[in-house]
């Protein structure tokens, strides 16, 4: 027979589970606040690495930006394409704040300025390819959670690389450009990027389409910036950092403690034309 407190301490076993089994495995760095995830930089030190157009293969080099410490283990990654002619240069700003929030970021060149979506999009899954196979911080990352961003035709890169790869958890095209305005098919949480002022991929005929296309059943958003252009996602932009970092963690880190930023629907503001999602996520 079980004594009373044997079988009390069970009990307790049994309604109490340990503190660790509800933890987040995913989760990196400390509790979120909204100065944090528009703050320039986040919470951890970032190193870099260069990779050459002659030790890539299928996209045209780029440069790591990741977390210097190994502290916390294996982090997600984040493949990030330029635009029409333009070079990783144009995105660049967009490594050190995304790294420094606890990702390992990639951006890229393409194997020529004047890639259509559909080569950016391939080239994007080449770069995660890259980083995971053949990088010198592979072991840093952990290869089932990558996400894909991109600039205007690298934003439309992004919405192929994930058509193209379903096991993909984020994908956030930047004021992206595609002649295909319809993707039922994604299966990735995608954030949508547009810019109430764009006259080169206007949301109208781009963006908004792109969102509404999406499945009913996917975590999806619209971001329309107020007072941007074409070309906002070239220079630092908090906006664009804060809904990028949230978007990354909720769905590459699973961490829910994101969730706050993006539920309920962020209002219009003096940076926020119009933002659409589905909530709860």
């Amino acid at each position: 027979m079980i004594g009373a407190a044997s079988a009390g301490g069970l009990l307790a076993a049994v309604l109490v589970p340990p503190a660790q089994a509800a933890d987040n495995p995913y989760e990196r760095g400390p509790a979120p606040t909204v100065s944090s995830i528009e703050a320039a930089r986040g919470p951890y030190a970032v190193s870099t690495t260069t990779v050459s157009s002659l030790s890539a293969s299928g996209f045209g080099g780029g440069t790591i930006y990741y977390p210097t410490s190994s502290a916390d283990g294996t982090f997600g990654a984040v493949a990030i394409s330029p635009g029409y002619t333009a070079r990783q240069s144009s995105i660049a700003w967009l490594g050190p704040r995304l790294a420094s929030q606890g990702f390992v970021v990639f951006t890229i060149d393409t194997n020529s300025t004047l890639d259509q979506p559909d080569s950016r999009g391939r080239q994007l899954l080449a770069a995660l390819d890259h980083l995971t196979q053949r990088s010198t911080v592979r072991s840093r990352i952990d290869a089932s959670r990558l996400g894909v961003m991109g600039h205007s035709m690298g934003g439309g890169g992004s919405l192929e690389a994930a058509k193209s790869r379903t096991s993909l958890k984020a994908a956030i095209p930047l004021t992206g450009w595609n002649l295909d305005k319809t993707w039922p098919e994604l299966r990735t949480p995608t954030l949508v990027v547009g810019a109430d002022g764009d006259t080169v991929a206007p949301v109208s005929s781009h963006s908004e389409p792109f969102y509404e296309s999406l499945p009913g059943s996917l975590s999806k958003a619209y971001l329309e910036l107020n007072g941007a252009n074409h070309f906002t996602p070239n220079s630092s932009d908090t906006t664009i950092a804060k809904y990028s970092v949230s978007w990354l963690k909720r769905f590459i880190d699973d961490d829910t403690r994101y969730e706050q930023f993006l539920c309920p629907l962020p209002r219009p503001s003096l940076t926020i034309e119009e933002y659409r999602g589905t909530c709860p996520l």
